[in-house]
C-alpha cells in the first residue's frame, strides 16, 4: 500500500541526470481542488474495490491525509457546522490501538470526511471562504414586477418606432 519515493528513470534519461526546470516567469501549476483530493482519499478508504491497509504504518498514513482533508475542508466551513464537529472530534481521538479497531476508527473517519466534502459541495460556504464573497440582497415581487412592467414597455415602444413597409 506504500507509495515509493525512489527516483524513476524514464526511457533513456538517467537518474542522476539534471532536469530542465521551468523559468521563474512560468505560472504556477493551479492547486488541486481540496473536495477533489479529499473525495479520492475517502474513495480510496471506502471504496467496494479498496482492500483494507494492511500494515498499522498504512492506517497512520491514511488518517493523516483525512485529517488534513477534514483541516483544509474546515477553512471552507462556518465552525458550528454539525459534520466539521463531528470530523473535528474523530480528528482529536487518537488511532487505537489493534487490527480491528483502527480500521474501525480509519472508516470512521472517513465516513465524516465524506460528510464533510457533501456539504463543502453543497455551497456550505462559510465566513472564512473565499468564494462566498457579497451576496446580493433578493429583490422583492414589486421590484420584479416593476422590471417586467419596464421591459415590456421599452419594447412597445421600439416595435411602435419601427416603419411599416
Amino acid at each position: 500500500m506504500r507509495l515509493s519515493l525512489d527516483p524513476r528513470r524514464d526511457g533513456s534519461q538517467l537518474v542522476g541526470e539534471r532536469r530542465r526546470q521551468a523559468p521563474v516567469t512560468a505560472a504556477p501549476a493551479p492547486e488541486r481542488d481540496h473536495v477533489v483530493a479529499a473525495s479520492e482519499t475517502v474513495t480510496l478508504v471506502l471504496g467496494e474495490a479498496s482492500p483494507l491497509p494492511e500494515s498499522a504504518a498504512d492506517v497512520e498514513d491514511l488518517v493523516r491525509l483525512l485529517r488534513g482533508h477534514i483541516a483544509q475542508l474546515g477553512a471552507r466551513t462556518a465552525p458550528h457546522v454539525p459534520a466539521l464537529l463531528r470530523a473535528q472530534r474523530l480528528c482529536s481521538d487518537s488511532i487505537p490501538e489493534g487490527y480491528v479497531s483502527s480500521r474501525v476508527h480509519l472508516v470512521r473517519l472517513a465516513k465524516a470526511t465524506q460528510e464533510l466534502t457533501a456539504y463543502v459541495e453543497r455551497g456550505g460556504l462559510g465566513p472564512n471562504s473565499k468564494e462566498g464573497g457579497r451576496r446580493w440582497p433578493r429583490p422583492t415581487l414589486n421590484v420584479l414586477r416593476g422590471t417586467v412592467f419596464a421591459l415590456v414597455l421599452a419594447c412597445l415602444i421600439f416595435a411602435a418606432s419601427v416603419p411599416r413597409t
